[in-house]
């Protein structure tokens, strides 16, 4: 079985009870979020031999995440502490659609404090996948220690993917334009929305903002779609490509959604772990977007996240 590493960051999410705007929720609910540990959660629960390489404060925050992690499967190896660093909070407002929005709280934010070389060659060697989100390259220190990451996985056998996760709000250090080009000359395998792309300026339909993805270096690039599902392209120098291009589509599954807060990170997990599994783009989009679809009929993001058998019943029953 590949080994998988996801590295970034673990926050709290406050979700709030009712839908609207931010100014007029009165309660909410905490949950474990952030993109990253999303993908390490859901790739656990999906069976996957998953480490997850983050920093949280030593505050009671920090805390709840850590003990909820091993509790998910995550085991601490990765999972550093930081007695000068906060745990990010992120307060999320719901559309009546169950479209979120995020207010962050990131002051002296212990996952922007990774430092290069925690994860060192002989224990990225362990790995077979590493998986990394661009919101890790919005500030230094991790910027440069998740770059220098990236890097070192390039030079070696480590199939390494990637999400341009928008958040235009986080980004006053860097510009995510360049971040995300980074990351894309970086990686293997992308996992884009249009949304993020127009962001980093690419514009097109689905399979010619794939397309024009691989052209900065990666050999797969998957564009979900919502509603509408998701498209991927391979080239042939992708290890499911068979000596040629490839192209798939999956129009999607229809449930009626609760919360859609952490479902494209759970799609990512569901791609991440079918092809690191040897299955074929086209199961790929179908497994991953089954494993989406039943993230949404529950409120939160990790704690939403299905299992195995949820998912495989999901589809045995559609």
């Amino acid at each position: 079985m590949t080994r998988i590493l996801v590295a970034g960051e673990a926050l709290i999410d406050f979700i709030p009870d009712a839908s609207g705007s931010l100014a007029s929720v009165e309660s909410f609910s905490r949950r474990a979020g952030g993109a990253p540990a999303n993908v390490a959660v859901a790739l656990s629960h999906l069976d996957a031999s998953v480490s997850f390489w983050t920093r949280l404060g030593t505050d009671p925050f920090g805390d709840y995440l850590a003990e909820f992690l091993a509790d998910h499967g995550l085991s601490g190896e990765y999972v550093e502490r930081d007695p000068n660093g906060k745990t990010t909070l992120a307060f999320v407002s719901l559309g009546e659609d169950a479209d979120r929005e995020f207010s962050f709280y990131r002051d002296a934010a212990a996952d922007a404090r990774l430092e290069p070389g925690t994860v060192d060659d002989d224990a990225l060697a362990e790995f077979g996948w590493l998986h990394a989100d661009v919101l890790s390259l919005d500030t230094e220190p991790s910027r440069t220690a998740v770059l220098d990451l990236l890097e070192r996985a390039t030079e070696t056998d480590v199939t390494v993917s990637f999400d341009p996760n928008a958040r235009p709000e986080r980004w006053t250090e860097f510009s995510y334009r360049e971040s995300v080009r980074e990351g894309f000359a970086l990686a293997d395998v992308v996992k884009a929305t249009p949304e993020d792309l127009r962001e980093a300026g690419l514009t097109g339909d689905a399979a010619e903002l794939a397309r024009e993805i691989c052209t900065f270096g990666p050999h797969t690039a998957v564009i979900t779609l919502g509603d509408a599902g998701a498209y991927a392209y391979a080239t042939p120098e992708a290890p499911w490509s068979d000596g040629g291009e490839v192209e798939a589509t999956h129009d999607g599954y229809r449930v009626d959604p609760v919360d859609t807060t952490g479902a494209g990170d759970a799609f990512t997990a569901g791609v991440v772990a079918a092809l690191s599994a040897g299955e074929s783009l086209a199961e790929a989009l179908a497994f991953a977007n089954a494993v989406a679809a039943v993230t949404t009929t529950e409120p939160g993001a990790m704690t939403a996240l299905p299992d195995r058998n949820a998912v495989e019943t999901f589809r045995a029953d559609e």
